[in-house]
C-alpha cells in the first residue's frame, strides 16, 4: 500500500480528504446560496461547490504536494493522466439535489496510479455515511459491506444515471423502459458517485447509462463497486476505463441483464449519429 508519510496510506488522505471536504459543503447546505448554471437549465453550481473543492485541495497538499489533481471546478485540470498519480474529485456530485435541500449528494475522492484507481472514498455526510474502499473491501463507516447477492431479477433495484440532454431524452425513457420491464424496480438518485456508492452496499443491484461519465463523477464509485465484489463494464461488456463509452455497473449475478438495457438505449443514439 502507497504511504504518503509516516503511517499515513494514501487511502487514509484519501477519506481524510473527502471528509473536510464534507464538512465544508454540509455546513452550507439548506443555507440561502446564489446558484449559477453552466451548461444547461439544471447544471448547477455554487460557491459551496468551490470552497469544497478548495478546501479538499488544500487537505491533499499538505500530504502529497506533488499528486496532480483532476477536477469539475475551480480551473482544475479535466482529463486524467496515464502517467503518475492524480486526485480525482467531485466537490459535491448532485449538486441539482444538493440545492433544491435533498440529502442524496457526495463528496468524492478517487487516487489514481497511472490511469487506474488505488483508492476512493464517498462522504455523504446529509445523510450520515462515509464509504471507502479498502485492501480487503469496502467499509461504509467502519463497518464491511458488499454487494447484493440477490439472484432474482424481479427484485433487483437498478438507477438509470448519468444525466441525459434533452436531446437524447429517448435513450433515458428506453433505458428506464428497459428497467421496469427486466427488474423488480427504478430509482432515480440524480448523483452517479450515490448510485454506485449503494450497489457497492448491496441497496441497489445496478447502475446503467449508455452515456460517457466525466472522471469525477464515476471513478471512486467504480472503484468501490470493484472492492465490494461487484462488476463494472463499458457498454460492450469490457472493462471499465475512466474514458469508457457507458458505464453498467451490477452486483455481478446478472450483468447481462443490465448491459442489453444499456446496448437498447445506445442503439437510439447510434441511429441518430451522436
Amino acid at each position: 500500500m502507497f504511504t504518503i508519510g509516516g503511517s499515513m496510506t494514501i487511502t487514509d488522505l484519501a477519506r481524510e480528504a473527502a471528509e473536510a471536504g464534507a464538512t465544508t459543503a454540509v455546513d452550507l447546505f439548506r443555507t440561502d446560496l446564489p446558484v449559477e448554471r453552466k451548461a444547461g437549465k439544471t447544471d448547477y453550481v455554487t460557491r459551496a461547490d468551490r470552497r469544497t473543492q478548495q478546501r479538499i485541495v488544500s487537505t491533499i497538499r499538505e500530504s502529497d504536494p506533488e499528486g496532480m489533481i483532476v477536477g469539475e471546478e475551480n480551473d482544475a485540470r479535466t482529463d486524467v493522466p496515464q502517467k503518475g498519480r492524480a486526485w480525482v474529485i467531485d466537490p459535491i456530485d448532485g449538486t441539482n439535489n444538493y440545492v433544491r435541500g435533498m440529502r442524496h449528494w457526495a463528496t468524492s475522492v478517487a487516487v489514481v496510479e497511472d490511469g487506474e484507481p488505488i483508492a476512493a472514498a464517498n462522504v455523504l455526510p446529509a445523510v450520515g455515511d462515509t464509504y471507502v474502499a479498502e485492501r480487503d473491501g469496502v467499509r461504509r463507516n467502519g463497518e464491511s459491506v458488499s454487494v447484493s447477492g440477490r439472484t432474482d431479477l424481479e427484485t433487483f433495484t437498478v438507477a438509470p444515471t448519468v444525466w441525459w440532454d434533452f436531446d437524447r431524452r429517448d435513450e433515458y425513457a428506453a433505458a428506464a423502459e428497459g428497467i421496469v420491464t427486466r427488474f423488480g424496480d427504478l430509482v432515480r438518485l440524480k448523483s452517479v458517485q450515490v448510485a454506485l456508492a449503494l450497489v457497492a452496499a448491496g441497496s441497489i443491484e445496478g447502475a446503467i447509462t449508455n452515456v460517457r461519465p466525466n472522471p469525477w463523477d464515476s471513478i471512486a464509485g467504480v472503484h468501490l463497486v470493484e472492492r465490494a465484489g461487484g462488476r463494472v463494464t463499458d457498454i460492450d461488456g469490457e472493462d471499465w476505463h475512466h474514458d469508457s463509452h457507458g458505464l453498467v455497473a451490477s452486483n455481478g449475478r446478472d450483468h447481462g441483464a443490465m448491459l442489453a438495457v444499456a446496448r437498447e438505449a445506445d442503439r437510439l443514439r447510434e441511429r441518430k449519429g451522436t
